[in-house]
């Protein structure tokens, strides 16, 4: 069955994770949760998979007091280039 000429790829959770994860605000942890619709412990769990694919993620403490933790990747695999 082939997609037609006017339907785009769906986008994966794994790219909407990697894109929040891109940006140069980086995304916390709620943020990353609402976008993909997965538990703490998923969001996480695709980080840390993200990590052993050889991405570097950031992970930084708020900029204002209450604030969530921010993550944010700062390289990507060496294959990605």
């Amino acid at each position: 069955m082939s997609r037609s000429a006017s339907t785009p790829p769906r986008a994966t959770k794994a790219a909407i994770l990697r894109k929040l994860l891109s940006r140069k605000a980086g995304a916390n942890l709620p943020t990353l949760q609402s976008a993909t619709g997965w538990q703490p412990h998923s969001v996480r769990a695709a980080m840390s998979g993200l990590r052993k694919a050889g991405y570097a993620i950031d992970r930084a403490d708020p900029a204002k007091a209450g604030g969530g933790t921010v993550y944010r990747i700062t390289s990507g695999p060496e294959s990605a280039t």
